[in-house]
């Protein structure tokens, strides 16, 4: 029997947030096992932990859809890391997890202050654009929206990639926003033009008294498996590449809070910064909290 553990993350709310599976102890589980108990958890992402292949590291992790793995994702280095650190440590404490994933090293900063912890990592790989030329129709089609409602000042639709790569599109409201959903047989279509599977919506956000919102945002990838996202730290990472195209991000540090799952009850909020010198993005660093829900048992397949 393997030991697990589930997380919600970017959230200090239990029940909100995105859910994650921490599988531990998985050095012996063969890929396809992993995918079967990917499957078998069916959230958005579970992240299997093994030794480090470099003594120095923390862990070597493999995370997975329920339908296929990918090189790195943002929610489950953020509650893997989290685990990892509370696990070793009591009391308050700022310590340095190093994961291993198969796009790159994730090093990981964990603090706890009182009942607070959260997690900042730098995205193990720059992002960058791919495609900025797709057809607003289509994109409009494939959302079920108008042409008009798909972008908002310099913002238009592109893809970009940092280990996984992502289809960007900005919407003129908050409204469109929770209008928005996939159409077939226009999505697929848009999927296979984009080379993508899967579309991150986003807008200005609402800042209250009570919350900082520079953007709200929705993910999107029901052909991998997943209907809507809550939150997606590595769209989040490589958000960056898209708002340094569109001009909002400049010379320095920038310091974001980015929304999601709003509108599927899980309200999630995700810290990005942006660090960039004249000539492009030099670093980007995700942050969040995450609170445990269960641990238990599972059957190796």
């Amino acid at each position: 029997m393997l030991e697990f553990h589930t997380l919600d993350v970017f959230t200090e709310t239990p029940f909100a947030g995105n859910p994650l599976a921490v599988v531990l102890g998985a050095d012996s589980l063969t890929t396809a096992e992993m995918q079967t108990l990917a499957r078998e958890f069916n959230l958005s992402e579970t992240i299997f932990v093994q030794a480090p292949q470099d003594p120095a590291h923390t862990a070597r992790v493999r995370i997975f859809f329920p339908t296929a793995e990918i090189p790195f994702a943002g929610h489950p280095t953020i509650g893997c890391a989290i685990h990892l650190a509370c696990a070793r440590h009591t009391g308050d404490f700022e310590t340095l997890i190093t994961l291993e994933e198969e796009a790159g090293l994730a090093q990981v900063t964990v603090s706890r202050q009182g009942r607070h912890i959260e997690a900042e990592f730098v995205a193990p790989v720059l992002p960058f654009p791919v495609k900025t030329d797709l057809p607003l129709d289509l994109i409009a089609a494939s959302l079920g929206l108008a042409p008009a409602q798909i972008g908002f000042a310099n913002h238009r639709p592109a893809t970009h990639q940092g280990g996984p790569r992502f289809l960007y599109v900005p919407v003129d409201s908050l409204q469109t926003l929770s209008n928005a959903k996939p159409h077939e047989p226009h999505w697929s279509v848009l999927m296979a033009l984009a080379e993508v599977d899967s579309a991150y919506l986003y807008t200005p956000g609402q800042t209250s008294p009570s919350q900082t919102c520079d953007f709200q945002a929705r993910m999107f990838s029901p052909t991998a498996g997943i209907p809507e996202d809550p939150a997606t730290g590595s769209a989040s990472a490589i958000l960056a590449a898209q708002l340094w195209r569109t001009g909002v991000i400049s010379s320095g540090s920038t310091r974001l809070t980015l929304r999601q799952g709003v509108e599927m009850g899980r309200p999630s909020s995700i810290g990005l910064t942006i660090d960039a010198t004249a000539r492009g993005i030099t670093a980007v660093r995700i942050k969040g909290s995450a609170v445990p829900i269960s641990s238990g048992k599972i059957r190796r397949p």
